[in-house]
């Protein structure tokens, strides 16, 4: 094991992540602009739903802008290696940002995007083939330790095979759930679509879905299925884009696994960028090797560990909860489950004060359609809007108001049941990591992790 962390590699696998990576951030922040979301998402509403333990996490305003702007600026700076360190700390600190206003936005590939931008703050991915190491010739270096980019590797195979386990459950495998619910719905597809018609087809999908996570990054760290695994995911990938637009996932995924290629084809990479872009052929420097000395390298592994520790253990805190995890969402989040469940809710509130007097709050006067489609089947944001709406309505004059909730939930595709106890006053509830008891039974199971 010693000698693995004495073992040096080519610095140009970690260059071009660094470029793919930077390139595909920047490409998010002015796809969300063009498209009007950032208005849309981040300033129009007038409530928001931060993750428990970050509620100083505020929404900025009109100042939003500046945040994206900052964000996609510090993209750039990483992709090209300009004062890399704090490009690289500004970009952790402000996607995460936006990633934390509201959790009614929440997409795995935003939490794997501060993930891998955490890590690259502590990365020598600008000692090659950026401005960095171009300015400051002594800074610069064509080998690095190996596990650095192992890290990379290691954060990739980690998403893919919890993405893996997960389909392991008796709806994905036995029962095609939700492919089945899904697939038709993409009927009209040119040459393929009349195949979704098929149970066939959804148990097919479902079946190669879960072998894929299960065995993709091991076909990639071997040289001889790497080409091959790599086409898969290129076809898988792009196959998720066509039936299911899920934004930048897709992509981000396609680029971030050419980690797993050897240094010899990062480098032709890195000279076809040096023809493209006519730069100067003593742009690289040759044979010098970044040792790390003895303290600065315990403690960047150390850090490293306890990282990765973190990681594979938060996907299965949902063990700590009684309740079945799609039905609760408890311990869902940040656990790589992609895409497993359709799950529609409705909810009607109710707000009863002291002396009787009652109100029947109409959600979308509060609530953007989107958040409100999200509210309906969890039960932390539910309580989080409960309290929202007990300030809301003791500000009209009501007396200590309780608030309680009609609720009905829907599970890949089973008749839709009362989600929560509608007799529990949420504004008395409280978020937290404790198992809410007020969720109502599921009345099913699904077998499996």
């Amino acid at each position: 094991m010693g000698r693995y962390f004495r073992t040096y590699t080519s610095a140009a696998p970690l260059a071009v992540f660094r470029i793919a990576f930077g390139v595909m951030i920047l490409g998010s922040v002015v796809r969300f602009w063009a498209k009007g979301w950032i208005e849309e998402l981040y300033i129009k509403p007038t409530f928001f739903f931060p993750y428990y333990g970050f509620e100083f996490v505020k929404p900025l305003g009109e100042y939003t802008y500046l945040l994206f702007t900052a964000c996609g600026l510090s993209a750039l700076l990483v992709a090209v290696g300009w004062f890399y360190r704090v490009a690289s700390i500004l970009l952790f600190l402000s996607f995460t940002y936006i990633e934390l206003m509201d959790k009614s936005t929440y997409l795995n590939h935003y939490y794997f995007v501060s993930l891998v931008a955490f890590l690259l703050i502590f990365l020598p991915a600008n000692v090659y083939f950026s401005v960095d190491a171009y300015r400051n010739r002594s800074g610069s270096y064509d080998q690095i330790p190996r596990w650095t980019i192992d890290s990379l590797r290691l954060m990739m195979g980690i998403v893919y095979l919890y993405a893996g386990l997960a389909k392991l459950n008796s709806d994905w495998l036995l029962e095609a759930l939700p492919l089945r619910i899904w697939l038709p719905g993409r009927n009209d597809l040119p040459v393929i679509g009349f195949l979704f018609n098929y149970r066939e087809t959804a148990y097919a999908f479902s079946w190669l879905g879960a072998l894929y996570d299960l065995s993709i990054p091991f076909l990639l760290l071997n040289r001889i299925t790497r080409p091959f695994a790599y086409v898969a995911v290129v076809v898988f990938h792009v196959l998720t884009v066509i039936l299911f637009p899920i934004g930048m996932f897709p992509y981000i995924m396609i680029v971030a696994a050419l980690i797993f290629f050897s240094a010899g084809f990062h480098q032709k990479i890195i000279a076809v960028l040096c023809r493209l872009l006519r730069l100067p052929d003593n742009l690289l420097v040759r044979h010098k090797i970044l040792i790390y000395n003895a303290l600065h390298s315990k403690g960047l592994l150390s850090l490293l560990a306890l990282f990765f520790i973190i990681q594979i253990l938060i996907p299965f805190r949902y063990t700590l909860y009684p309740n079945e995890l799609f039905w609760s969402e408890e311990g869902y989040r940040f656990s790589w489950r992609v895409m497993l469940m359709e799950k529609m809710g409705h909810v009607q509130f109710k707000v009863v004060d002291e002396s009787g007097r009652q109100a029947v709050v109409n959600n979308h006067e509060y609530l953007t359609p989107l958040q409100e489609k999200m509210m309906a089947t969890q039960p932390d944001m539910l309580v989080q809007f409960a309290q929202y709406l007990r300030d809301q309505y003791a500000r009209q004059g009501f007396q200590n108001p309780k608030v309680f909730a009609d609720t009905y939930v829907s599970l890949n595709g089973r008749l839709g049941k009362p989600y929560i106890d509608p007799t529990v006053n949420l504004a008395r509830e409280t978020d937290s990591f404790r198992p809410k008891k007020w969720i109502l039974p599921f009345g099913d199971e699904i077998k499996g992790l």
